[in-house]
Parts: structure tokens; C-alpha cells; sequence
């Protein structure tokens, strides 16, 4: 892991085109803005994991019969 120390309103570079910017720094929370593509999702990591959740478990539901008489 990469431990970088920025102040408000300074950013840092992920690849070529996401940027990353300090808003707000208050106690001890960190307000952060995400400039990226339309087709780079982002999300908090908590709902990253449910949606991993969610689909691993819709994977482990399929009827492969069911998709056998849709083909």
C-alpha cells in the first residue's frame, strides 16, 4: 500500500485519468472528491463487497436447465 500525505485541495493521480482531491479535512474525517470516466465505476469499499456478495451468491442460483431452454 501506497501511504501519500496530502493537505486541502491538493490530489493525487491514479493512472492517467483519475484524480483524486482532498475537499475537507475535519477531526477525523476526510472528505474526498473522485474525478473518473463514466465507464470506471466507484463506489465505497462496504458496498463493493455487498454487490460481490450479492452476485456470488445469484451465481450460485442458476438453473441450468432453465438456461439450456433459453439457448
Amino acid at each position: 500500500m501506497l501511504a501519500l500525505s496530502r493537505k486541502q485541495g491538493e490530489s493525487i493521480m491514479v493512472g492517467g485519468n483519475i484524480e483524486l482531491t482532498i475537499l475537507e479535512v475535519k477531526g477525523e474525517q476526510v472528505k474526498v472528491g473522485i474525478s473518473a470516466p463514466k465507464s470506471v465505476p466507484v463506489y465505497r469499499k462496504e458496498i463493493y463487497m455487498q454487490i460481490r456478495e450479492e452476485n456470488k451468491e445469484a451465481a450460485q442460483n442458476i438453473d441450468i436447465e432453465s438456461l439450456k431452454k433459453l439457448l
